[in-house]
């Protein structure tokens, strides 16, 4: 979700592209109903979303990374340390974790995205202003 909306909100600008990447990803797996759901009530698609994990390649091709927790971060702090310094969490700027909905009832996604939206937000106010 956090993707399609980060994306949605940068869509103007050429130079930044955003994919999306999880440190517990279930490989090749579709997006959770729910979230497909609810981005479709958004006009976004994400119904072609396929899970991938995260590499080292990644951490390295990208400028900054933003995770939904501080676990995450600490999982790719310490398994990459050429990552210190460019992963944050989505929720930075309003100092706050954003619970990983998956496996969870539509309730969950629907509070995941209002922290979602939040982050995105405020990401894409730093990004643009820089």
């Amino acid at each position: 979700m956090a993707e399609a909306i980060l994306q949605h909100a940068l869509r103007d600008n050429s130079e930044i592209s955003v994919s999306s990447a999880g440190v517990g990803a279930l490989v090749g797996y579709p997006a959770d109903e729910h979230a497909v759901t609810l981005m479709k009530e958004r006009g976004l698609d994400i119904s072609g979303h396929e899970a991938r994990q995260i590499t080292p390649d990644l951490i390295n091709e990208n400028d900054l990374i933003l995770v939904l927790e501080s676990g995450h971060k600490r999982v790719i702090d310490a398994n990459e340390p050429s990552a210190r310094g460019k992963v944050y969490r989505l929720g930075e700027w309003q100092d706050q974790d954003i619970p990983d909905p998956f496996r969870k009832p539509r309730e969950a996604f629907e509070e995941a995205l209002v922290l979602i939206d939040q982050g995105c937000k405020s990401w894409t106010e730093k990004i643009e202003s820089h």
